[in-house]
């Protein structure tokens, strides 16, 4: 597998940040990767994450958002959240303008995409998927978070754990429903909201590691 690329890309009002292109050597889409609230690019689950993706022959385009990457601990406010999700869109098709794109993130990184979709198309953009979508915050039940959902107008990947309880999944199914046929609701059984999984599942993590990437691989491949 090629060697991963540190790319570095502008965000409006906010300077520079990084980014990490890696993938096989003939993908067949490049998935726009964001991550969560509290840990960057590097973070292990993600580095994990993308090598399982580029075994199910998708490339990635991970970085950072302008509050990581300057090493501060609170999250930016969400119009710079979103205009990084843009510029890495951007950024991402420069990088590899003959590839499909699918954009997602992990928790945070996931919700601040489907944002940015709802406010306006994001360019060249096929699909959302989410690593964990952030329904509400632990032990507050609710569903404000996705109010934004009907006004994307691409098709959308959930990828949760049965264990998570920043989504409750009693909440999360009826609006992946009324979303209808631009949604699809993927559970994975015993998983928490970092896709751990309990012994007592029969899985490793290494496995749902495993089941995340070619679950997205086989939904990006149905993508018009």
């Amino acid at each position: 597998m090629p060697s991963p690329k540190i790319l570095h890309f502008a965000v409006e009002n906010s300077g520079e940040v990084s980014a990490i292109f890696q993938g096989p050597s003939k993908p067949t889409h490049l998935l726009v990767l964001a991550h969560g609230a509290g840990a960057g690019m590097t973070h292990p689950f993600l580095e994990s994450l993308v090598d399982e993706l580029a075994a199910a022959k998708i490339a990635t385009f991970r970085y950072q958002f302008p509050y990581m990457e300057q090493g501060r601990r609170a999250p930016d406010r969400p119009p710079t959240l979103t205009a990084t999700v843009n510029a890495a869109v951007s950024a991402a098709h420069k990088a590899a303008p003959n590839l499909p794109l699918i954009a997602g993130g992990k928790s945070m990184g996931g919700r601040m995409t489907s944002t940015a979709a709802s406010q306006h198309p994001l360019e060249n953009v096929r699909g959302l998927v989410f690593f964990g979508f952030p329904l509400h915050p632990p032990s507050q039940p609710g569903t404000k978070r996705a109010d934004h959902l009907a006004k994307v107008a691409i098709p959308m990947l959930f990828l949760q754990g049965t264990r998570d309880p920043l989504a409750d999944l009693t909440l999360l199914r009826p609006i992946a429903n009324q979303l209808g046929s631009q949604a699809q609701l993927h559970i994975v059984e015993s998983a928490d909201h970092s896709f751990h999984v309990l012994k007592s599942s029969g899985k490793t993590d290494p496995e749902i590691l495993r089941e995340l990437a070619q679950t997205t691989a086989t939904w990006a491949a149905r993508l018009a």
